[in-house]
């Protein structure tokens, strides 16, 4: 039915249009005062004109939305983010200015929260596992239109109990870093339990800063800390080795005393960090895979979703740091040979002589220096081949002390596996070849046993990780915390470039 025109219709249907929308939320800014010209000019991030082309240009935030997304990203700190990363106040006050500022900061916390804030294939290190890859843009329209911002944000990050432990325990020690007193350590000799050492007060705050003892009582707060080195001390700082996978013997040397002065702030941006790199993750990876932690020389093996499997590996040292790589893993080579790659040759075998080479089963094959099948062998009985550019494997060792060894970055680049053979023979006997794979080993002879399953390995580099039970720190020994550190506005400096090209030797 046409309505009839009359005088001051116009402006009665005007009236009329703005009372039904004082009925639902008001707009942050007048939607009429948002021109679609001046949006159009302000949204210059791609991302941010996709989010208003998909939409015509309509203005989004209304006040009660406006006010979810302050408060969300309020709270970045409790995923390891600084707020100002997204937002800046105070907010633009011209309409146009301030929708798109609210939708870049939308987009660009969600972004973080879903694949990372950070790229790490341009901070400096070979990075090749697949990422996340969500639509954030229509993820937003969505989350808008059903007023549920908050939990929309809250599904982004990986909904594991390592990130909420990582999350949890990153608050914890921000408050600590807050509250914490302490002052650094100073070097000098070992200290030991029973030792009087004038040190023995800032460790005492150290120890107590980072929650390793509980608080100064009231009562106590003004007595001096006596200054011997007491058991129950030597009991804390075991603790705090433990989490660092040191050697839990209660003696402070060197590398300890680098650990107690990192202090809480320090362990506060470990975790911030370790959050970062799991939004990297895939949020379903493969059920079966094999994952390597290289910062904590640790291997996992999942099978059809279970954990089947941990133990102790060796990875490359710091100045031969093993990639971060995902590639698949499809066949055991049994007696493998060693083809000795030529940087190796050159850097550390050239000047040898012939009594060493024979020594070691080593011999010229067409040009080039390689090292027979057996037990001399460099790669052991057992190598897990994995089809990768990096020519990174996993592989056995002749080499067994090096397992009881707390500090395992010993290898020129590849991985050498603890029990490399009892592990073969469980993935040959889950895949269903482990006849084929014994026949070979007996053999003596290198030979080639195909999985019937392919199986990815992901190399990864975690300076703190959840071990199940609780939160567990390493030493950052190819520094590669310092470029997230740094892209994500926690340190200042200049990136460090990776120790490897893209290609480079790597031997075992």
């Amino acid at each position: 039915m046409k309505i009839p025109s009359w005088p001051g219709k116009a402006l009665i249907l005007a009236l009329f249009s703005v009372a039904l929308a004082d009925c639902g939320n008001k707009p942050a800014v007048n939607p009429k005062q948002v021109d679609a010209g001046a949006l159009q000019t302000d949204a210059r991030d791609p991302q941010v004109r996709a989010f208003y082309e998909a939409r015509q240009w309509q203005p989004a935030w209304d006040k009660k939305a406006e006010s979810a997304l302050l408060s969300i990203i309020e709270q970045a700190p409790a995923n390891g983010l600084k707020p100002e990363l997204f937002l800046k106040q105070p907010l633009p006050t011209d309409a146009s200015a301030r929708e798109a500022t609210l939708t870049r900061a939308a987009l660009s916390y969600a972004s973080a929260l879903a694949h990372g804030y950070a790229d790490p294939r341009k901070i400096g290190a070979i990075y090749t596992i697949p990422r996340p890859n969500p639509n954030v843009a229509q993820g937003l329209t969505k989350a808008l239109e059903g007023h549920n911002l908050e939990q929309w944000f809250a599904s982004l990050p990986p909904q594991t109990d390592e990130y909420r432990a990582l999350s949890e325990a990153h608050l914890q020690y921000l408050k600590r870093a807050g509250q914490a007193q302490a002052s650094p350590i100073p070097a000098g000799k070992a200290l030991k339990p029973g030792h009087r050492d004038p040190r023995v007060p800032a460790l005492v705050a150290a120890l107590r800063a980072s929650g390793y003892l509980p608080p100064t009582p009231p009562d106590q707060a003004q007595r001096p800390v006596p200054s011997r080195y007491t058991r129950a001390l030597a009991a804390a700082v075991r603790l705090v080795q433990a989490d660092y996978g040191m050697k839990p013997d209660g003696v402070i040397g060197p590398a300890t005393l680098d650990v107690l002065n990192t202090g809480a702030a320090g362990r506060a941006r470990q975790l911030a960090i370790a959050m970062e790199r799991l939004r990297w993750l895939e949020r379903d990876p493969p059920a079966t895979r094999i994952d390597v932690n290289t910062a904590a020389t640790m291997l996992d093996y999942w099978r059809g979703g279970q954990h089947i499997d941990r133990r102790e590996v060796v990875t490359g040292e710091p100045d031969k740091p093993t990639p971060q790589i995902q590639a698949p893993f499809s066949q055991l080579v049994a007696n493998p040979y060693w083809r000795i790659p030529d940087s190796i040759y050159k850097e550390e075998l050239a000047s040898k002589g012939s009594g060493y080479f024979a020594a070691n089963d080593m011999v010229l094959e067409n040009g080039r220096l390689v090292q027979l099948p057996g037990p001399k062998n460099s790669l052991g009985l057992v190598k897990f081949d994995v089809d990768d550019p990096q020519d990174i494997y996993l592989h056995d060792t002749p080499a067994k002390a090096l397992f009881g060894l707390p500090e395992r970055h010993r290898s020129h680049g590849c991985v050498r596996v603890q029990n490399a053979l009892q592990f073969a023979a469980m993935v040959a006997d889950q895949d269903g070849v482990l006849p084929q794979f014994q026949e070979a080993l007996a053999g003596g002879d290198e030979k080639y046993v195909k999985l019937k399953t392919t199986i990815p390995v992901r190399l990864f580099y975690h300076t703190a990780f959840w071990d199940g039970s609780r939160i567990q720190f390493r030493p950052d020994v190819y520094g590669w915390d310092d470029n997230v550190a740094m892209a994500l506005g926690l340190v200042r400096g200049a990136p460090r470039q990776s120790y490897r090209a893209q290609g480079e030797d790597i031997g075992p």
